[in-house]
């Protein structure tokens, strides 16, 4: 939060005692207010806005997703292609449509690691601070779902703990720097749209969230109840999102927004058909740049 000039605060202190002057000491319980003819007092200057919607250089944090994962060839990254601070003019990251090719080249940073979980993030914060970006972006999360089984997710008090620490750890180095914290997609229309693909299916029986891609085909009682569990905690950890992110006066939840989009096959990789494709980076790098640059969050 911004502190107030010495003259801001006498600003404030004369528009205060114009109003109880105009309206009597009746605020108080005393005598009756003034008569109509008394001059109504002018109103107080509007606070400095908080929330500056061009920011002139990010940092991004995160994992796989916010470094182009399987975007660009099979079991890689491609942090060219990633949403958040990306270069592709076929993605038009969000770095690009606020800072222009040239300078996103040169004012925008990519910490986010494949694999990591809301435990790391904290990191991530100390190595984004270091930039002194005006913005930061977070998308984190899905790795605390996708988990060897719905037992090993992290739990929303401890995902609510992580992401505090994070946010601490930012501030504590860069108090006045933005965040824009992104939703965790929904895992489980990610099974739904990739389970069609003979190929994907093969890719994530490798390893790719097991929670919720594990025996894809199947659609007994216990699997459907391991996917919803894994949603219902996806849910859960947004809110976590929403409600820390809320107390903060420089942090923008997208409200959902990822959460909510549809995703089709066009805008999941071609290899493991889970991850954004270039097309589905573009999606999410539409998105933040609507929320961020929106009036009001």
């Amino acid at each position: 939060m911004r502190k107030r000039s010495h003259g801001s605060r006498a600003v404030v202190a004369v528009t205060a005692a114009a109003v109880l002057g105009a309206a009597g000491c009746d605020v108080l319980g005393g005598e009756e207010p003034q008569s109509s003819g008394s001059r109504a007092p002018r109103p107080s200057p509007s606070p400095t806005p908080v929330w500056d919607s061009s920011p002139a250089s990010i940092a991004a944090v995160g994992d796989s997703i916010t470094r182009g994962f399987d975007a660009c060839s099979i079991l890689s990254d491609c942090p060219e292609v990633s949403w958040a601070t990306g270069g592709s003019a076929e993605v038009k990251s969000l770095a690009v449509r606020l800072l222009g090719a040239s300078k996103a080249a040169t004012h925008s940073w990519n910490h986010a690691v494949t694999g990591s979980r809301m435990a790391d993030l904290a990191a991530q914060m100390t190595r984004a601070a270091a930039h002194g970006p005006e913005l930061v972006t977070v998308m984190a999360g899905a790795n605390d779902a996708c988990r060897d089984s719905t037992d090993a997710m992290t739990s929303v008090a401890d995902f609510r703990t992580q992401f505090e620490a994070a946010m601490r750890t930012l501030r504590r180095a860069a108090p006045k720097t933005q965040v824009y914290v992104a939703s965790v997609p929904n895992l489980k229309r990610l099974w739904s749209q990739g389970r069609t693909n003979v190929l994907g299916k093969q890719v994530w029986k490798l390893g790719i969230c097991p929670s919720m891609l594990g025996d894809a085909d199947a659609l007994d009682p216990a699997a459907n109840l391991r996917r919803e569990t894994v949603r219902k905690r996806v849910e859960d950890y947004n809110t976590v999102l929403k409600e820390v992110c809320a107390k903060d006066l420089r942090c923008r939840f997208d409200g959902g927004a990822v959460y909510q989009y549809r995703f089709g096959t066009d805008q999941l990789s071609q290899w493991d058909w889970f991850h954004p494709s270039k097309d589905g980076q573009a999606r999410l790098a539409e998105i933040a740049y609507r929320k961020i640059t929106a009036r009001t969050a």
